[in-house]
């Protein structure tokens, strides 16, 4: 009989913590969708914060340790960032980025078992809106209600703008290294070109560091960095989006040998991304180092 009056009082008390549970998980979720309701999301589909959250955490840490900190970006619209980049970048980031509606569950479950395998934080689930909303409103500091916020901020922002609007802010905003922000900054930065003229090495490293940019350097990468170039370089082989020498370019591997002309050394056949001799070179956009003036907004189309 006390085992089980035991085993009753154990069943009533899991009972009541699962109750206790679900209130708190839906009273979480009723505070998170109050406060990302706050924040002004359509403004986003007209124009892009001069500061965002994380570039006023970021002033801040600097002034708590005596420095103080500049901000390098340069918007630049969708179409003059290298479509390359932007394939690199979904492929390492977000490869579900247009069928998810800002929340990928599937990547979700997949971190959540890697993470309670490995007893810590090895892996990440977080979509391209996400970090969107991270970097835009709230920050990076790890806590749940942060990330209880970013996630319907992330539900919010898939619903008022269009994917290819949060992929232009999300190229132009996102953290490249210490003060630098967008692809046009790092790739000026770092290359001394612009974002749309990147090779292909230069591409996927900067795809490669967006894990932890202030960690990672693109021009000094580790070798987590450069096994990251391998996997990225890899799936965009296989894709189709770019070719065994550059495959071979961004990975520093020795080139493809080409087959040798039947009737001397030189190759026998065209390479399959030479363009035909007729067909001049498509005119270069001009990249501009411009800042935009607007003091609260920048405009974008």
């Amino acid at each position: 009989m006390p085992r089980a009056r035991s085993a009753a009082a154990a069943v009533r008390w899991l009972a009541i913590l699962a109750v206790l549970l679900v209130v708190l998980g839906v009273a979480l979720a009723a505070w998170g969708w109050t406060r990302a309701a706050i924040y002004p999301v359509g403004a986003l589909a007209r124009s892009a914060p001069r500061r965002t959250a994380l570039m006023q955490q970021r002033a801040r840490e600097a002034a708590a340790h005596g420095r103080t900190t500049s901000v390098d970006r340069r918007w630049v619209p969708y179409d003059r960032v290298s479509p390359l980049l932007r394939r690199a970048i979904l492929v390492a980031e977000d490869d579900a980025f247009y069928e998810h509606g800002g929340l990928d569950w599937n990547e979700i479950r997949a971190s959540a078992r890697k993470n309670l395998e490995q007893r810590q934080v090895v892996r990440g689930g977080s979509t391209i809106t996400q970090q969107l909303a991270k970097n835009v409103f709230l920050g990076d500091q790890r806590t749940l209600t942060r990330k209880v916020v970013e996630a319907f901020l992330a539900m919010r922002l898939e619903q008022t703008l269009t994917k290819r609007r949060i992929f232009e802010l999300y190229l132009n905003l996102i953290e490249w290294g210490d003060g630098i922000y967008g692809a046009e900054a790092a790739a000026r930065r770092y290359f001394g070109v612009s974002a749309a003229n990147l090779d292909a090495r230069q591409t996927i490293l900067l795809a490669a560091v967006i894990i932890n940019p202030r960690r990672f350097s693109v021009l000094h990468p580790s070798r987590r960095i450069e096994r990251r170039v391998r996997l990225i370089a890899g799936r965009l082989r296989r894709r189709g989006f770019i070719d065994a020498t550059q495959y071979a370019r961004a990975t520093l591997a020795p080139p493809p040998e080409l087959p040798p002309h039947p009737l001397g050394v030189f190759p026998w056949f065209p390479s399959p991304t030479a363009e035909p001799e007729t067909t001049p070179p498509p005119a270069a956009q001009p990249a501009t180092d411009t800042m935009p003036t607007l003091l609260d907004t920048i405009a974008a189309p």
